[in-house]
């Protein structure tokens, strides 16, 4: 027995249908194409952002982090550098120093003992003119005067020099100012007392320039 055909089966699409299924085809096909424009887009656009993004995250770290700075080694080699400087020039600024005071010093020295010695020559000048002959006094008496007088002289200059005599005469022995010869006994001078000036000292000011050569008395 033979199939029978269904008639919806076999009839054809009309015209309307056709159509429908054109702009069916052709929407879907318009969808597919605006997808994939999207995701091209999108694309092209993360790829642009992409350096931007990494640029602004290299900024970012770069601001982070900190300019480089010199290490602490370099930084103490510096200081020490210039500490070395400072002190070879304070060395030699005191070296000058040093020696603009040693030759002011002398200079004062040599200014003082110019005065002395010229005063001194003044006292030469009148022993020379005392043993002149010409100037030679028969009286003796004169001419021990006149000796008198050139002696004052002298201790006058050496007393404004600052010199001073130590005569310790009747006084209480002092190691520090006097230098025992020996020991005598005494009626009159108390013992562990000067007897004797064999010597005197001198001293200039508060220093002791020589001591006096004294015999100290040991008692009755």
């Amino acid at each position: 027995m033979a199939e029978e055909k269904n008639p919806e089966q076999n009839a054809e699409p009309t015209a309307e249908e056709r159509a429908q299924f054109e702009q069916d085809v052709l929407k879907a096909a318009q969808d597919a194409m605006n997808l994939e424009a999207e995701a091209n887009g999108s694309a092209e656009k993360a790829t642009e952002e992409a350096p931007k993004a990494d640029d602004a995250a290299k900024s970012e770290e770069n601001a982070e982090e900190p300019a480089p700075t010199e290490s602490a080694e370099e930084v103490l080699k510096a200081e020490l550098a210039a500490a070395n400087d400072r002190t070879l020039r304070l060395m030699a600024e005191f070296d000058n120093f040093r020696r603009r005071s040693a030759k002011e010093q002398l200079d004062l020295i040599e200014t003082a003992n110019g005065k002395l010695l010229e005063k001194l020559s003044e006292v030469q000048d009148n022993f020379e003119r005392a043993f002149a002959a010409e100037n030679k006094a028969k009286d003796l008496e004169a001419f021990e005067k006149g000796m008198q007088m050139i002696f004052n002289q002298f201790s006058k200059v050496l007393t404004d020099a600052g010199l001073e005599q130590i005569d310790p005469t009747g006084k209480e022995f002092d190691p520090n100012l006097h230098e025992a010869l020996m020991q005598q006994p005494s009626e009159t001078i108390p013992e562990g007392h000067v007897v004797t000036v064999f010597q005197k000292g001198y001293k200039l000011k508060n220093k002791i320039l020589k001591t006096a050569k004294v015999i100290v008395s040991s008692g009755k």
